[in-house]
């Protein structure tokens, strides 16, 4: 137990420091562990309170940054996700979600740019906060998914970073409310201890404010050439992993 607690909080410190740089990216990561070693509802808890103070933070310190018209669209889709999936009981199993999880990436690539996902557009905005809120709910993670819909603005790096931190921040309250509320049997046993989870946060805090300064040195084009790349290999590992556990 301890062994698996250290293994966390360093995975918290870690993947927090890369989604402050890329504003994604750190909450794949830290899922495909969680689900490996806990769980699934008990993962879904922490990554959704590890995330929510990652992304809240990051939020916080690129406030100046955030792109408010945006993050209303997509909190009014956050509201009709989940006010549609709370007659829904269901929780996933390990492979599934680790299946999904790889294959997310994927999805976001092949999708043609002429879709037009312009998440600046608030008929777009509404679909993108049910479309993210759902896969949350499934895989544990949607932000391959909402990056797809920040591929046809024109923001800066920090403006991506900041309102996707809100937009995260939102939809991972909208996981907590699923599995560690009141919408799912046994939801009390999901929560982790109190210890683990002060240490998963205040780690969460250190590496999302070491983050934001490799992100203030980092210039637009490879903050967003180095995306794509490490989420294709992210992807790859976690389809490796589900196949494998398939397999057994």
């Amino acid at each position: 137990m301890i062994l698996t607690s250290a293994m966390i909080v360093l995975a918290s410190l870690g993947t927090a420091f890369l989604s402050s740089i890329f504003g994604m990216l750190g909450g794949l990561i830290l899922m495909g562990l969680l689900v490996s070693i806990l769980p699934i509802g008990a993962a879904m808890v922490l990554h959704g309170a590890i995330q929510l103070t990652s992304n809240g933070y990051r939020a916080w310190l690129n406030r100046a940054d955030i792109v408010w018209p945006i993050v209303a669209s997509l909190l009014v889709g956050n509201v009709l996700a989940l006010a549609g999936l709370a007659f829904v009981s269901f929780s996933p199993d390990r492979i599934t979600v680790l299946l999904a999880l790889g294959c997310l990436p994927y999805v976001a690539w092949t999708l043609p740019k002429s879709a037009q996902l312009d998440v600046t557009r608030k008929p777009v905005g509404v679909f993108a906060g049910v479309i993210v809120v759902a896969t949350n709910l499934l895989a544990g993670v949607g932000g391959p998914i909402l990056d797809v819909f920040f591929q046809r603005v024109t923001l800066t790096r920090h403006q991506v970073v900041a309102t996707k931190a809100v937009a995260q921040s939102l939809a991972h309250s909208s996981k907590i409310i699923f599995y560690g509320g009141l919408l799912t049997s046994g939801a009390a046993q999901n929560w982790p201890s109190l210890y683990l989870l002060a240490a998963a946060m205040a780690a969460t805090v250190l590496g999302t404010r070491v983050g934001k300064r490799v992100l203030d040195s980092m210039q637009d084009a490879t903050f967003f050439s180095w995306t794509q790349r490490i989420l294709l290999s992210v992807g790859a590992v976690l389809i490796a992993r589900a196949l494998f556990l398939l397999a057994e």
